[in-house]
């Protein structure tokens, strides 16, 4: 029997827009994923200690609030200092394609802009994700 794919889905710093980010989770979920939904108005510290604590595979990000380039790279840096860095991270939101690229050299796997289907979501996450063996 294989493990079950858990994803932290959590909505970082001051955005109060999560309908997208429930919406994601429960489609997960629905997938057959293990899904931990933060809430909203997390800081970087909070979404990676919870990654970490429950054993998270991935973290994913919904940022509508244009903090995307701060609050991303923030929570790739706590990964690499609590050696972490296997968890991947992916997101989405409103973000320009610039900051796409960007954001994908700085360690970003995949960012879903609007418009983007839940089942594309879905399909990414398990190609794109593994579970990690303890």
């Amino acid at each position: 029997m294989q493990a079950r794919i858990r994803v932290v889905v959590a909505k970082p710093g001051l955005d109060g827009h999560d309908r997208g980010a429930k919406v994601v989770a429960r489609a997960l979920r629905d997938a057959g994923m293990e899904v931990v939904y933060t809430g909203l108005h997390q800081t970087p510290e909070q979404v990676v200690e919870t990654a970490i604590q429950e054993d998270a595979d991935a973290i994913g990000l919904s940022i509508l609030s244009g903090a995307h380039m701060t609050l991303f790279r923030r929570v790739l840096e706590l990964l690499r200092e609590r050696d972490a860095a296997d968890i991947v991270v992916f997101g989405g939101g409103i973000i320009p394609e610039d900051d796409i690229t960007e954001l994908e050299s700085l360690g970003v796997s995949k960012l879903f802009t609007p418009g983007a289907t839940t089942a594309s979501i879905v399909e990414w996450v398990r190609a794109n994700v593994t579970t990690q063996v303890a």
